[in-house]
């Protein structure tokens, strides 16, 4: 997969390494990254310009890669890049950091933004899952399919302790993708068996968080809790 990452900060440049690793083709573009930076990836094929100018955006056979990550520390650069990539060279997916979460509303299928990830979000939304066992926390939403990740852990006293993935009764619209147990990921198969205090994974729906909430805790939906981090000051 070809993947262009917008931004050479730590983040892009991490995202870039990860992505590198998993054997992706990778090019960077990013308009004051210095050579330290630059060195940092050698890997990664580099392109020193501004990702903003429709220019630079064929320079660097947008039209070309699979995926366009948008990684920069500016929403403003973040939203253009997407937008472009959408509406300019048709790409298939985009990826767009929020910095300010008062910008979050901004970053969806409007500007082009297929997933937007706001690290704010996230870090409240981590810090919420780790003192509400049993309660569904939503860490961010695919924009443009309208479907939401969120995380759960698997209360001791769940009838769901001891079921086989398979068995689990989930809502249609839901699908789990990971476990999380002892801190180790787990890609989950039809023979595992769900354990009190799994951290599970899931995409779903908004409108089928509650019952996913009920099924996985044996309780009743209207006594589930859904955090979803607002935006702060």
């Amino acid at each position: 997969m070809r993947v262009v990452v917008v931004g050479a900060g730590s983040v892009g440049r991490s995202i870039a390494r990860e992505l590198i690793l998993r054997k992706h083709q990778v090019l960077i573009i990013d308009k004051y990254a210095e050579e330290s930076r630059s060195s940092s990836v050698p890997e990664a094929s580099w392109l020193l310009a501004d990702a903003c100018e429709i220019a630079t955006l064929r320079e660097a056979d947008l039209e070309t890669c699979d995926v366009v990550v948008c990684a920069t520390g500016d929403d403003k650069v973040n939203l253009v890049v997407s937008l472009l990539a959408k509406t300019e060279f048709g790409i298939n997916r985009t990826v767009a950091r929020v910095n300010n979460p008062k910008n979050e509303w901004m970053f969806d299928e409007a500007w082009g933004v297929d997933v937007a990830v706001s690290t704010p979000r996230l870090m409240t939304a981590l810090v919420e899952e780790a003192v509400s066992v049993g309660d569904l926390v939503r860490l961010f939403q695919f924009q443009q399919g309208k479907a939401t990740m969120v995380e759960i852990t698997v209360p001791a006293d769940s009838p769901n302790v001891g079921v086989a993935v398979s068995q689990l009764e989930l809502p249609p619209e839901c699908v789990l993708v990971g476990i999380i147990r002892d801190n180790v990921p787990i890609a989950p198969t039809p023979f595992d068996a769900i354990e009190a205090l799994d951290e599970l994974l899931l995409l779903a729906t908004p409108e089928a968080e509650q019952s996913l909430g009920a099924v996985l805790t044996g309780r009743p939906a209207n006594e589930i809790r859904t955090h979803s981090p607002a935006a702060s000051d």
